[in-house]
């Protein structure tokens, strides 16, 4: 696609994964030479994950209504509302009014369930409000390629270069001892987890959050230390990934990335919901994550995220690691092989504008 302009409307919800998510493709685009207006309502995060910007990113205040002397800016050739957040009514006029419309997209969120490869780039035809007339495309990623995939075009480096970083931070492993990375929720089942990693000497690398909130209130087991690490650029973050030999993760930034720049396993915690619908969601995941494993090994598996969500009893335990990583290699081999979320962002673009 030739360079054009996109504008990204992002809200932040909570624990910083939208803005997360919302900046990696806003850098994506704009490294494949778009200009991209990111407009977010909180744009605090970025300070320590982004200090340094990206190239052809610019990012703009959401408030409403939009601050001079951003609220007459024309909308660009592209808008996507990240998740589901309407853009501001009077810019969504300014869209329905334009001689040629912008592409007008809704990137939802990362989900393995089935309705995802039905309802990708389905139109949504607008018959009334103030864009009435324009029609909004349906965008999902996933992980088949029947849906948008996930952003994995900047997964650069390799095990030991990230090891080598992690050594320089003073946050590698002693010989022997195995690294963590503990970047969940606050979560009933860490306590039982870190017993069961009591077997080998465990250092446990924590960035800011809830879980580097738990682990600081718990009598670590014998053979287990901790580092509270400080908050991280996004660069920084998936080198410390890379250089860990297992993975708790959380919600979809940190789950996606999880699973594209480390050789190693996860575990991820998703986002629970009061209404029970996290248990589908998760097992729908498992489900593709585990189809070539052998049955006993996928059993370990799935028992192991089920008790580290609260969804199975209890207790945990690490499934084998050769056979867990086994199976991460070939998930990630194959979600590698597939075109990035941006590719195919930039595709549709050029269809549908043509």
């Amino acid at each position: 696609m030739q360079a054009g302009q996109w504008d990204i409307f992002c809200r932040v919800i909570d624990n910083f994964g939208d803005v997360g998510v919302c900046w990696r493709l806003a850098a994506a685009l704009g490294a494949r030479g778009q200009a991209v207006r990111l407009w977010i309502d909180d744009a605090r995060a970025l300070a320590w994950m982004a200090p340094h910007g990206a190239p052809g990113v610019t990012v703009l205040p959401w408030t409403e209504p939009l601050p001079e002397p951003y609220c007459d800016l024309a909308p660009g050739t592209v808008v996507v509302e990240a998740f589901g957040c309407a853009p501001p009514a009077p810019f969504v006029a300014r869209m329905a009014a334009a001689a040629t419309p912008p592409l007008w997209i809704n990137l939802e969120y990362l989900s393995a369930e089935a309705f995802v490869e039905r309802s990708h780039r389905l139109p949504s035809p607008q018959f009334n409000g103030p864009g009435a007339g324009l029609t909004k495309w349906f965008f999902y990623p996933g992980f088949t390629p029947a849906t948008g995939g996930v952003l994995h075009d900047d997964t650069t480096g390799g095990p030991a270069a990230a090891r080598a970083w992690a050594a320089g931070q003073g946050w590698g492993a002693a010989p022997g001892e195995r690294s963590v990375l503990v970047f969940c929720y606050r979560n009933p089942a860490l306590p039982a987890l870190l017993q069961a990693m009591a077997t080998q000497p465990t250092r446990l690398l924590a960035p800011p959050g809830p879980a580097q909130d738990q682990l600081n209130e718990l009598a670590l087991p014998d053979g287990l230390r901790l580092t509270a690490l400080p908050q991280l650029a996004q660069p920084d973050f998936d080198r410390l990934l890379a250089s860990t030999d297992l993975n708790l993760v959380r919600g979809e930034d940190s789950f996606v990335r999880a699973q594209v720049v480390s050789a190693n396993p996860f575990l991820w915690q998703i986002y629970p919901q009061d209404d029970g619908v996290h248990g589908a969601k998760l097992e729908a995941f498992l489900a593709r994550y585990l189809a070539g494993a052998a049955p006993d090994d996928a059993a370990a598996i799935r028992r192991a995220f089920g008790v580290f969500n609260g969804l199975a009893p209890g207790p945990i335990r690490l499934p084998p690691v050769a056979a867990w990583q086994a199976v991460h290699h070939a998930w990630r081999a194959g979600l590698l092989a597939q075109d990035d979320l941006c590719s195919q962002l930039l595709q549709f673009a050029r269809t549908h504008r043509a």
